[in-house]
This record gives C-alpha cells, structure tokens and sequence, in this order.
C-alpha cells in the first residue's frame, strides 16, 4: 500500500493546487486577509504532499520494491544503495515527480517566508505557482504514473543505466531542478506583478532572492554535470554543445540576464517591463529544456522518455504557460509605468549592455540547439557542434567580459568616458602583461585561446578593483559576492582558455612493460588485471607514473562491464595535480599473453580544473550576495519598526 499512499498524496495534493488556485484569484481580486491566509496555507500543505510523494517513491527504490514498475525497470536488488537512492530520479517518471516536487516546495517556501509583496500580489504569485504546479500534477498521474505495479513482480529489476551510477549523478540533478524550478517563482512573481500592475523596486527587492537562490542551484548543477561528463565518459572534454547540455545552459543565461537586471530595478527603479519579460524568458527557457530532454526527441543517458505523447504534453503545458504569460505581458506592458531613466554611460548603461549581449548568447544556443530538430522534423538531417558556438559564440562572449570588467566601475545613472577610461587603465595593465606573457612562454596557441587567457587576466584584475581604497571591514557582503562570482568567471575562463591551449593527447597500443609519454609525463603499463565491484566486473591498467624526476605514482583506468542492463563503460583514472590533471583510459585489448596489446590514452590537461573551480567561486560569490542582501533588507525592516 506504499506505493498506493504515494499516488493519494499526488492526488491530494493535485486537488490543493485546484484550490489555491481559484482562492489565490479571489485573494487577488478581493485583498481578503483570510483569503490570503488560507492560501498560504493550502500552498504550504500542498508542498507538504508533493514532498511526501517523492520520499514514499525513495522509500520504494531503498526497499527494492519490485511490484513497481517504475522500480523493476530502473533498479536492481544488488545495486548499491546510494545509486538505489538515486535511481529515484534516474529516469522519466521520478525525475518529473522531482520536477513538480521542487515547484510545490518552491511554492511553499514563497508562502512561509515571504513578507515584502503586498497581500493581493502575494496571492496571484501563488495562483500563478498553483496554476503551473496543476498541469504538472495533471502530466504525472495521467502520462507518467510513477507509482504503478506490475505484477507479477520480478525477483530483481533491470538495473539503472550503468553510466548515471556515479556520485556525481546521484547530486546533479537535484541540484539543476532546484535551479530550474526555482525559475518558476520568478516567473510567478512576474505573473503576479502584472496581474495587479505592482511593478517596481519593492516587487524586485522581494524577487531577487528567489532569482539568486534559483541561479546558485542552477550553477552548481551546470558545473557538477560538466565535470560527470568530463570523468565519467571517457572522452576528455569537458562541454561538446549536446542538445541536453545546451538545454540548461539556455535558462542560466537568461536567468544571468535577469538577475542584472532586476538588481537595476531594485535599486534604481530601472528597467521595469525588461525585467518581467526576463523573468518569464527564464523560465520559458527551463520549460523548453525540459521538453527537449523529457519529450523523447533526443537521444541522451539523460532523455529517457522515448513516447511522443508524453512530449505532446510538455508542449501543450509549455504553450499554454508561456503563451499565456506572454500574452499577458502583451496585454499589461503599456500600463507599466517607466521607470526613472540613466545615461548611456552609467552602470545601468553597462548591465543593460550586458543583458542585451547574454541574450545574444542565448540566441545563438537557442538556434544551434533547435535549428537541427526543425530541420529533422523536415526530412533533413544536419548536425551543429562546437565549430558554430564558437565561431558566433566567442566574439559576443569577449565584449561580454568587456561589459562585465567595466560595469563595477562606472557609477549609477552617469559617469564619464574619460572617468570609465582612467579607472580601465589597471585592467588593461593586466591584458598587456598576460599578452607579453603568452607570447614569451607559449607563442604558437591559438588566437581564441590567446584572447581568452588575456580576457580572464584583465577580468581577475578588474573583478578586484571595486575592493580598492574601500574598507574593507565595513564593505557589504553583497559586495564581495559581486568580486568573487566575476573572479569565479575569470577563472573558468582561465581554464577553458588553458585546456583549448596547452591539452597534449596521446594514445597508443602498448604491450605489458612498455611506455608511453605525454607531456611531461612517463607512464609505464606494469600490469592489466581483473577486479570487482558490487555490481560490475574490470580490466583495469596498473599505470607507474613519473612527472621528470618526481616520485612515481600508480593510476587505473578501467573497462568496467555491467550484467543488468549489459554494460561496458570507460573508467578514467584522473590525477590531480597543482598545475592541471593527468588523464588516462584504457580501450580494448588485442591478442593475448605476453604479445597482448592495450590501447591507452593519455591526456595532460594544464590548469583545466580551474573551469569547475571557477564555477564554484560563481556560485559561492552569488551565495554571499544572497546572505548580504537578505541580512541588509531584515536590518533596514528591523529599523523602520
């Protein structure tokens, strides 16, 4: 009756999203108190519900539960227990689940905390999260049923795609739904604000949170996934433009966008229809990503759906959420009155530069990513990959960093040229010394790697230059969270532009004894041998490594082989080391004895853990923004009580 219990609490929970609903449009119509109360705390109930939905379906993959369709065919009775764990999410019909469970616990939160919105905006922003949270109920019970039984049961269950059985996949999915989810809030906040035309700083003041609280998660998520990629498939890169990772890539940009802007609305009252189109824009943008990897149009360990009618009903929700909001915006847009206006030369003037060129970006991903599928969907068959995303991405992404290093600098409403020129001088210096640098140390990289590393070098200074003369005791935290999450894009910068240049590849087939180099590098193949896991079987290479004269270390990549379903994966061995990482795979054997010969490859990697060290520094800098920002508006409150 677990399972049974699981499926009540969806319904319930359904039927209170039904309620808040029709009681948030009466509390916004009204401005009833008692209205307003009740739906806050039906928002909080239903949140309740739809997190004890999701804990009943852990429960059942923990208990191996086989009588669950959902369990028997992504879990298996010897699967460790933290990949039992999450296998929950592992598949269509649980992640979906944890797509509305974030929703209605976003929502929640929204009802337990938020105190700044007036009580009839607070309403519709709450109808508007109940609105959405319905028809994702609607898609689970009636498309995607996690909870339904088989009988008879299995003795044990297929097993969960051997790829997604890493740590990094039991916490990047989690992570990227908080991100994308948490998008919503903003979307209802901007659906709120235009239902009761209550735009301005006190609206954006109240949104920012929820926005920076949304990019954090959606940061990490991006960040910890490119890194599973980068160890987990064996192929050394650490972004390829795939479809699914474009898909997550598209709301960070417009949330990027829109957490700029709404921090020009918030303190200068700037930007006011722009921001509301953002906020519905980002989210739009997860509703798109999670058509594209639930609807079964693409193929990826990630997309698991393969049915297109469980796609047509992503798209009816995304058209009709989107549609309507949009249409809503078209509706209300010309009473929103316009806010105080800033010179071109300003820092407003820089974070709208800055917006304008994000939503270059995303223009160009949006396009590379779904121009390939419109053209499928017409009889063509053509792929876009890394060639086009550099080629029309780097040149925006440059002046970009212009943007981004000049934007601290300038003061609100206007500056002066000769001003923004004077204080540039210290991160130009910078670009000069890195450009004399590179051209000393490593003349031959590429122009793109070039202009990166002197781009990350002039940022890194620059990002520093608002500490300068300051005291530093008595500088707000939301300052320091500004200095370190653009130092946090310097360096991922840094170390993108390092592995495009400095990467030295080598793959050979050798013999037990031999060795192989790269780099500075000596690896010797001292032995190949069996072992075993819980659920898998290896070859795996005993690899004696020396970096010049330095003291050996051992490394073992492994072909590791699966049974249920049956599987063979790529095992990196990775080295870490101060200045960059050692990389090694060992493909498929030839012959046998003492002729037999393995294929290894080798990959020196200088500096490249900086690309994942940056994005933490992003998120942990957005982090000290929020505690800031939320610490100063509770004193400011405090004190005007």
């Amino acid at each position: 009756m677990i399972a049974e219990g699981g499926l009540a609490a969806l319904w319930i929970a359904a039927a209170l999203a039904l309620v808040q609903l029709t009681l948030g449009w009466g509390a916004a119509r009204s401005g009833s108190e008692e209205l307003i109360t009740a739906v806050r705390r039906i928002a909080i109930a239903q949140g309740v519900l739809a997190a004890l939905a999701f804990g009943i379906l852990i429960l059942l993959f923990l208990n191996s539960d086989m009588s669950v369709l959902l369990v028997a065919t992504n879990s298996h009775s010897a699967k460790p227990l933290l990949y039992k764990f999450a296998g929950a999410w592992g598949n269509h019909e649980g992640s979906m689940l944890l797509w509305v469970t974030v929703l209605a616990v976003a929502g929640a939160c929204v009802a337990l905390f938020e105190r700044r919105l007036p009580g009839k905006t607070l309403a519709a922003t709450l109808g508007a999260q109940a609105a959405m949270a319905l028809g994702f109920y609607a898609f689970i019970v009636f498309a995607s049923n996690p909870f339904l039984r088989i009988d008879p049961p299995p003795p044990d269950g297929q097993g969960l795609n051997p790829l997604l059985q890493d740590p990094g996949l039991a916490f990047h999915p989690p992570a990227l739904y908080f991100g994308y989810v948490g998008l919503s809030v903003a979307f209802s906040f901007a659906v709120g604000a235009l239902v009761m035309r209550d735009v301005g700083p006190a609206f954006a003041r109240a949104m920012r949170p929820w926005v920076l609280a949304a990019w954090i998660f959606l940061t990490i998520g991006i960040t910890a996934g490119s890194y599973w990629a980068y160890y987990e498939l064996g192929w050394g890169g650490w972004w390829f433009w795939d479809p699914v990772e474009n898909a997550s890539l598209m709301p960070w940009l417009a949330a990027t966008a829109l957490l700029h802007s709404v921090t020009v609305l918030a303190t200068r009252d700037g930007l006011r229809a722009w921001t509301l189109m953002l906020a519905l824009v980002a989210f739009a943008m997860s509703m798109l990503g999670t058509f594209l990897v639930r609807s079964g149009i693409l193929v990826s360990v990630h997309a698991f759906a393969v049915d297109p009618t469980r796609g047509s009903f992503i798209l009816a929700l995304l058209g009709i959420y989107i549609g309507g909001a949009l249409a809503l915006f078209g509706a209300r847009v010309g009473t929103i009155r316009q806010g105080s206006t800033f010179q071109l030369v300003s820092r407003e003037g820089a974070l709208v530069l800055n917006n304008l060129l994000l939503s270059v970006l995303l223009g160009i991903v949006f396009i590379g990513t779904l121009y390939p599928l419109v053209a499928q969907a017409m009889g063509q068959q053509l792929s876009i990959g890394p060639p086009f995303f550099n080629k029309a991405g780097i040149p925006v992404t440059l002046v970009l960093i212009v943007a981004t290093m000049a934007g601290p600098l300038l003061k609100w409403r206007k500056d002066k040229w000769s001003e923004l020129g004077r204080k540039m001088l210290v991160p130009a210096a910078a670009a000069i010394t890195v450009t004399v640098m590179l051209l000393v140390v490593a003349p031959g990289i590429s122009l793109n790697a070039t202009l990166g590393l002197i781009a990350a070098g002039a940022l890194a200074v620059a990002s520093l230059v608002p500490l300068w003369k300051r005291n530093l005791r008595r500088t707000p935290m939301h300052i320091y969270g500004m200095v370190v999450a653009h130092l946090g894009v310097a360096v991922s910068i840094a170390g993108m532009a390092s592995d495009a240049a400095f990467t030295q590849e080598r793959l050979a087939a050798v013999r037990v004894g031999e060795v192989v180099t790269v780099g500075p590098f000596e690896a010797k193949l001292a032995e190949v041998r069996p072992t075993l896991g819980q659920n898998w079987s290896a070859v795996e290479a005993v690899l004696i490594v020396r970096k010049g004269d330095g003291k050996p270390f051992e490394i073992n990549p492994q072909q590791r082989f699966f049974t249920d379903p049956v599987t063979t994966t790529s095992e990196a061995a990775i080295q870490t080391l101060w200045d960059g990482q050692l990389y090694t795979v060992i493909g498929a054997g030839e012959g046998s004895g003492k002729d037999a010969r393995w294929q290894i490859r080798l990959w020196w990697k200088p500096f490249v853990t900086f690309i994942w060290f940056g994005g933490f520094l992003i998120a942990f800098g957005a982090l000290l923004a929020l505690v800031g920002r939320v610490r100063r508006e509770r004193r400011s409150e405090e004190a005007y009580e």
